[in-house]
């Protein structure tokens, strides 16, 4: 598996979709981006509930999304839709997106086109012609080493550190192996844990980076006067038999593996390293998720002892569950049962050869059933309230 069969980009980058964004600069430009999208096959668009009255912290978290999401391997183009008025400026937006890529970009102002009606007319024109020409690429021979995959867990219980966890595990260390990167995410849930990740620190940076932003966003939510215990764990992990957050950390890292740490990046920041590295994300499914994409992952592998029914509208995320009942009840919505770990000793090695051939396929074209099914919730992170 050196190889895999994907889109090329102009950047020099490997697509596994070939979608074209309708991007949201804030808000203001959410419901028209929605209708553009509803009318053109092969868009996506996400309800941006940001850029504006923020803070220049948390205002930059959503231009580095915005870029991301626009840089990200999976899109062809890009059709930028502003209100005009607000914090995220067509013109900031437009420079954030050319820093990360050089792929064909669109833009429409409403206020400046004539409102809501003109400029969906124009945007659905635009969004038209992009999906014509994404239409005429062929998928190419691309190099394992493009490929970035995400890792998440949530709606955990005990299953996702006994089973579903472990085998992400499996497959993040093989995919180092060949080359390609694995991004392990959720800062709060390496809380108890952090000393065993940054045992496998590639060197001292990367080691004093992992205790740093686990620091970092302690002191945050104690300065808001909490704790982040009172939140994490929630109530259905609780409910599924999880105690504590450091045991729900300890079950947390292994969708690490065993493999050197490489690098440990801010949220949305793309990795300049291959192999196993960090972003520091909330444990927030939505949010995290977010963060990876905006880095570059083209693929999401996602956890849940509980189930969840996560997607994404941008990556393909491939849901696993190491829970034998959860799998039965929600079958629509999960692709892998890992359950077998817990009850068939040694069929890690089975399991592991069919998520990577999961991957390999999704990374191909076959569809997630959190595709199929259209679900693609999106969040972004922040710092505080709005201003």
């Amino acid at each position: 598996m050196k190889t895999f069969w994907g889109y090329k980009r102009p950047d020099g980058k490997s697509g596994v979709r070939n979608h074209v964004l309708i991007l949201p600069a804030s808000m203001c430009a959410s419901d028209v981006t929605r209708m553009v999208a509803s009318q053109v096959k092969n868009t996506v668009t996400f309800n941006n509930q940001l850029g504006c009255s923020q803070i220049p912290k948390d205002q930059q978290y959503i231009m580095d999304v915005m870029a991301g999401y626009a840089a990200n391997p999976n899109i062809y183009g890009t059709v930028i839709v502003s209100l005009g008025c607000e914090n995220c400026q067509m013109d900031l937006v437009e420079a954030a997106i050319r820093k990360r890529t050089n792929k064909p970009l669109a833009k429409f102002i409403i206020q400046q086109e004539g409102g809501t009606i003109r400029t969906v007319e124009k945007a659905t024109r635009a969004a038209m012609k992009m999906v014509q020409e994404a239409s005429l690429l062929k998928r190419e021979e691309c190099p394992i080493s493009d490929l970035i995959v995400a890792t998440e867990c949530g709606g955990s219980d005990p299953t996702s550190g006994l089973a579903a966890n472990i085998l992400v595990g499996e497959m993040s260390d093989r995919l180092v192996e060949v080359g390609a990167t694995s991004i392990l995410s959720e800062t709060t849930e390496f809380i108890g844990a952090e000393h065993i990740l940054a045992a496998r620190a590639k060197d001292e940076t990367v080691k004093n980076r992992i205790y740093e932003i686990i620091r970092r966003y302690e002191e945050h939510i104690r300065l808001a006067g909490d704790d982040i215990r009172k939140g994490n764990p929630a109530p259905g992990n609780i409910a599924g038999g999880i105690t504590t957050l450091e045991e729900k950390s300890l079950g947390c890292i292994h969708k690490g593996g065993h493999s050197i740490i490489n690098e440990v990046l801010e949220y949305a920041e793309e990795p300049t390293e291959k192999g196993l590295v960090i972003m520091d994300t909330p444990g927030n499914d939505m949010s995290s998720i977010a963060g990876m994409v905006a880095g570059g992952a083209q693929i999401v592998v996602f956890t849940s002892g509980r189930g969840a029914a996560t997607g994404h509208p941008i990556a393909p995320v491939i849901k696993i569950t190491g829970n034998r009942e959860t799998y039965a009840r929600m079958e629509d919505n999960i692709d892998i049962d890992a359950s077998p770990i817990i009850f068939e000793p040694g069929s890690l090695p089975r399991l592991g050869d069919i998520l990577m051939k999961e991957v390999f396929d999704v990374a191909e074209g076959k569809m997630t059933k959190a595709e199929i099914l259209n679900f693609m919730e999106t969040a972004v992170v922040r710092l505080c309230n709005f201003v």
